[in-house]
């Protein structure tokens, strides 16, 4: 086992993944740009680093500097947590270059998996159903209408590398498709430094489930269950749950052993996702994988009661999987709320400032995952999300229960937050009944007074 990680990573990613190292008996260190030299994670760390100034390009993405510190600080792997470097298959490979450990998966996995038309090519010949799309990137424009008019309209313009909902536009029409194209590969190209971009055909009010799955480096996976995250604003989660509302516990295993068989393929290894659609009729298809922990990895850990940082680490250090498939029961009901920093009101508009006052939600069973706290400035080069509200219940209407009473207690001062759109989609009927699907939002949005 490691005796020292160095996070390479912020906010309450940055917080959990100390968390986990300290009941691990593991030291750590935090790296912080000069934005962030008063920031929880540089505060709880066992050492701190300063690695650059407050532009991502600059500290968090700025892999030299990440390096040098791991090497100064002795640290023996590095947790990129999610965003920044974490599927960066060129960081995770000098990192091995290095003696380094990426507490991940290796570099020819992410490489496979996180380019996302590679990744359409290889379940294809692994037999995982997949969404009618284009064969391997768009080359040029002529491919482009051609692609687009043997699948069908509409069609979704997607960038291959990145996620986060960026270098992604829904075409209905031919006349509208080649702006678009354009306009996704210079957001991709800009986002991602990629400029690549594939076709798919875009299913209608689908379902978005997500498997979780853990491999060690001895060919042993399981799936830890699904999580439902179609909740979803311009491709961007909001509240996620777990177990879907929609899903049969034949649906699960089906789609379970579909994502430990892709996960298989490239031989993944650490923890990862397998993201699928999932029709009206629920048919199911693969949509990509994120070579990573993800953000809505809790509502998980609270269904299984396995900690899933935990088991990136003892894989990472060399450790056999402690689980077989047939030890992973889903106990209850578990929901994620992401509190963003933002202005409802104006469009979501990033609210960053200081927070005057704080009231973090208590209480049986629920979770805060945050790195704020009174006086704290939020500062304006990162995301909006500053804390992530959990909660579990013994099945999903206490869990919605239970989240209606946490959202209720919430209160943060200073700063505009989306705490109270939070509370309107937890008690809007479709969300109630479980039939939302990823354009729900969008629907929604038109009857509130925002």
């Amino acid at each position: 086992m490691f005796n020292k990680i160095l996070i390479a990573n912020r906010g309450e990613i940055a917080v959990r993944i100390i968390r986990a190292c300290r009941e691990m008996g593991i030291a750590t260190v935090a790296v912080y740009s000069e934005a962030d030299k008063d920031a929880l994670h540089a505060q709880m760390a066992d050492e701190a680093i300063c690695i650059g100034p407050a532009s991502p390009k600059d500290s968090y993405l700025n892999v030299q500097n990440i390096i040098s510190a791991t090497v100064l600080s002795g640290a023996q792997a590095i947790h990129p947590g999610f965003g920044f470097l974490s599927e960066n298959s060129k960081f995770a490979k000098i990192c091995k270059e290095c003696n380094i450990t990426f507490i991940g998966p290796d570099p020819e996995c992410i490489d496979n998996m996180g380019n996302k038309s590679n990744a359409r090519d290889i379940m294809i010949k692994a037999g995982i159903p997949i969404v009618p799309g284009s064969k391997g990137a768009i080359e040029n424009e002529e491919d482009l209408l051609k692609t687009a008019v043997h699948i069908g309209y509409p069609v979704m313009i997607k960038a291959s590398a990145g996620g986060g909902g960026r270098g992604i536009r829904i075409v209905y029409e031919e006349k509208d498709i080649i702006k678009n194209y354009e306009n996704a590969k210079a957001e991709a190209e800009a986002s991602f430094g990629d400029g690549t971009i594939y076709l798919e055909k875009f299913i209608e009010k689908p379902k978005h489930v997500e498997f979780q799955i853990l491999g060690d480096n001895f060919g042993n996976m399981v799936y830890l269950g699904e999580r439902d995250c179609s909740m979803q604003r311009r491709n961007q989660k909001v509240m996620e749950e777990a177990p879907s509302p929609i899903m049969t516990e034949e649906l699960r295993k089906i789609m379970g052993e579909t994502a430990v068989k892709a996960a298989k393929a490239v031989s993944y290894n650490n923890a990862g996702t397998i993201e699928f659609l999932l029709d009206k009729n629920k048919n199911y298809y693969f949509m990509e994988m994120n070579t990573r922990i993800q953000v809505e990895h809790p509502i998980t850990e609270m269904v299984t009661g396995i900690d899933l940082v935990k088991e990136q680490i003892k894989i990472a250090a060399g450790e056999k999987l402690s689980i077989s498939q047939q030890d992973i029961n889903i106990h209850g009901h578990s929901i994620e709320c992401r509190i963003n920093a933002e202005d409802v009101s104006k469009n979501f508009m990033p609210c960053p400032g200081t927070i005057k006052e704080l009231c973090i939600p208590g209480g049986f069973n629920v979770r805060v995952d945050s790195a704020v706290y009174s006086g704290y400035k939020i500062p304006p080069f990162y995301d909006s999300m500053i804390a992530k509200l959990i909660v579990y219940g013994s099945d999903r209407q206490e869990a919605i229960d239970r989240m209606r009473r946490a959202l209720g207690e919430f209160v943060i001062g200073g700063v505009s937050t989306n705490i109270d759109f939070q509370f309107d989609l937890l008690n809007s009927e479709e969300f109630v009944k479980g039939t939302y699907d990823t354009k729900y939002i969008e629907k929604y949005m038109k009857n509130l007074s925002y």
